[in-house]
């Protein structure tokens, strides 16, 4: 290397020569927050800044590095012995921290500067995943103290994400449910209103991160026990009642259950099956409190088994029938 080549490391960072480790990762994360190609996208002298200051810190960061750059100058690469990232020939006192733990110093920055390369990461290999949320429900932002079992869950960088499994109860009025994270039991509380997508994020209680000394969050995705009467469709609150044929046709006044009890509806007459009536509030709760509709779907229940009564006025209704009801497909074609 020339000596006009000489790259002033101190300089770069702003740091005098006597600069502690700790003044030294300072100064950079606060060049490379400014000029990190993320935040200066096409701009060329930003992202010549960051790779200059990025090339000073892993030198400067580096006991061994610097103590060769100190002592030899332009001429410390030639001095030093080894190679790779994070690892020495020679018993160095590195803090107790292992930079070997990354697999290049692109790894080491942006695990430094938490992932500015837009997500979470995954390992030591310096691969990235966008995290994102499955539902955009109002529901899916709340934040609760607690924790789960992450054990059965998936880890992506400091973040964890699991399942519980909620009975439509639960779901519907809250609850709370304990769990074992690591060695730790702790209680959950899971806010009325939950549905199936619904996620609850845990702020703190996610894995260790070793370098920074922070845990990421955990992400509680919910799923729903099946219900033999209620169901959701489209995040509306669904349920089926049978009629007989003479309710349809009549109409009537029916029993239906909903999460707060038994209320009446009006089945209209002429009402079809697979028709849907809607019961205003009565459906499930939102994150403002508020409630939904619920929607009753109306199945014609057709009588299987006949009293001898109930056939012959069933006959007299066929034989005394005014309205064909398939007359609208006499003149189909292809």
């Amino acid at each position: 290397m020339a000596a006009t080549d000489f790259k002033d490391y101190y300089a770069i960072l702003g740091v005098s020569k006597t600069a502690s480790a700790d003044e030294i990762k300072k100064a950079f994360r606060k060049l490379a927050l400014k000029y990190h190609p993320d935040r200066n996208p096409d701009d060329k002298a930003a992202e010549a800044k960051f790779k200059e200051a990025s090339e000073a810190y892993e030198v400067l960061s580096d006991p061994e590095k610097r103590q060769k750059y100190d002592n030899y100058g332009q001429y410390w690469k030639q001095a030093s012995q080894g190679g790779g990232f994070g690892r020495s020939t020679t018993n160095v006192d590195f803090n107790g921290f292992d930079f070997g733990q990354y697999g290049s110093f692109e790894d080491f920055v942006n695990d430094l500067l938490g992932g500015l390369g837009g997500g979470a990461r995954t390992g030591r290999t310096g691969t990235y995943n966008n995290y994102r949320s499955n539902t955009s429900t109002n529901w899916s932002d709340y934040q609760t103290p607690g924790g789960f079992n992450a054990g059965a869950g998936t880890q992506t960088g400091g973040d964890r994400e699991a399942k519980v499994r909620l009975t439509f109860s639960e779901a519907f009025r809250g609850a709370q449910k304990r769990f074992q994270v690591g060695n730790e039991t702790i209680t959950v509380r899971i806010p009325a209103g939950a549905k199936p997508g619904s996620r609850v994020r845990v702020r703190g209680k996610g894995s260790f991160n070793s370098y920074n000394r922070s845990r990421g969050d955990l992400y509680l995705n919910v799923e729903l026990e099946k219900h033999p009467f209620f169901q959701f469709e489209n995040d509306k609150l669904l349920c089926e009642v049978p009629i007989s044929p003479d309710e349809a046709v009549l109409g009537a006044s029916v029993d239906v259950p909903t999460p707060d009890g038994q209320v009446t509806v009006k089945i209209p007459p002429g009402i079809r099956s697979g028709q849907s009536l809607r019961l205003r509030g009565k459906g499930w709760k939102g994150a403002n409190g508020s409630r939904g509709d619920q929607l009753v779907k109306i199945a014609i229940a057709t009588p299987k088994n006949l009293s001898a009564t109930e056939r012959e006025y069933y006959e007299k209704l066929r034989d005394n029938r005014s309205t064909n009801p398939r007359a609208h497909l006499q003149n189909v074609s292809l």
